[in-house]
C-alpha cells in the first residue's frame, strides 16, 4: 500500500469521507489557476499515486483518469486571469478551495487542504504543510489540478506558440520572459504579478526579476 494511504488510515481511521484539497498554478505568470477537490474510495488504492510534482506528465496522465473512476466525488475549478488580478492570488486560491468544496455533491467528513491557509468559509478544514506529498486525498486533488492546468496551456500555446509555453507552462523562465519583451503580454498574462506589470510600465528591466527555477524540474 502507498505510504501515503497508509498515512490517512493511521491519522484519520476514524472519517469515512475525506476531501483532499490542492491547487496547481500560483506561480506562473501567465494562464489560470487550478483548485481541485477529490474524495477516494478507500477500497481502490492507486499504486502511482504522489504529490504531481514529483510525477512525470505521462504518470500524471494515466493516473488522472483513473482518479476520476476511482473517487467517489471530485469537483475542479478553473480560476481566470482576471479574478487572480482583481483579488490577488492568495484570494483566488482561498475562492477555489472554497469552491470545490462546497459543490461537492457527497458532504465530507473531513477536509484536508494543501499549505497554510484556510478559506474563511471552511473554519473547520485542516491544513496540511506539503500535504500533497503525505495524504492520498491531497495528491489526487493535486494530479487533478497538475494535469488540467497542463491541458489548458497546451492549447494556449496552440494560440501563442512563440511563448512556448507548452514547456514552460507559465513559468517565469528566461525563455518566457525574452518572449515577453519581443512579444508582449498577452490576455493570459497576469498583469498583477511584477514582471508583467514591470514590461507594462515600460521603466523596469523584467529579465532580472526571473525566478530561479532548477534544471530539469517539470513545470
Amino acid at each position: 500500500m502507498s505510504i501515503l494511504y497508509q498515512n490517512e488510515l493511521d491519522d484519520f481511521s476514524g472519517y469515512r469521507f475525506i476531501a483532499g484539497v490542492d491547487e496547481a498554478g500560483r506561480g506562473p505568470l501567465a494562464g489560470p489557476l487550478v483548485v481541485a477537490s477529490c474524495i477516494l474510495e478507500k477500497g481502490n488504492i492507486l499504486a502511482d499515486i504522489n504529490d504531481s510534482k514529483i510525477l512525470t506528465e505521462r504518470i500524471r496522465e494515466g493516473l488522472f483518469d483513473k482518479i476520476l473512476e476511482n473517487s467517489i466525488d471530485y469537483q475542479i475549478a478553473v480560476i481566470p486571469v482576471s479574478e487572480i488580478d482583481r483579488m490577488n492570488i492568495l484570494g483566488a486560491t482561498m475562492q477555489g478551495m472554497e469552491m470545490v468544496v462546497t459543490k461537492l455533491c457527497l458532504k465530507p467528513d473531513l477536509i484536508l487542504l494543501d499549505g497554510n491557509c484556510r478559506p474563511v468559509g471552511l473554519p473547520e478544514a485542516l491544513t496540511v504543510v506539503k500535504g500533497d506529498s503525505l495524504y492520498a486525498s491531497i495528491a489526487a486533488a493535486s494530479i487533478l489540478a497538475k494535469v488540467t492546468r497542463d491541458r489548458i496551456m497546451r492549447e494556449i500555446h496552440k494560440e501563442y506558440p512563440e511563448y512556448n509555453f507548452l514547456r514552460n507552462k507559465g513559468y517565469p523562465t528566461r525563455e518566457h520572459m525574452k518572449a515577453i519583451l519581443e512579444y508582449g503580454v498577452t490576455e493570459h498574462h497576469r498583469r498583477s504579478y511584477h514582471p508583467v506589470k514591470s514590461f507594462l510600465m515600460e521603466n523596469k528591466p523584467i529579465l532580472d526579476q526571473i525566478a530561479p527555477l532548477e534544471e530539469g524540474i517539470d513545470i
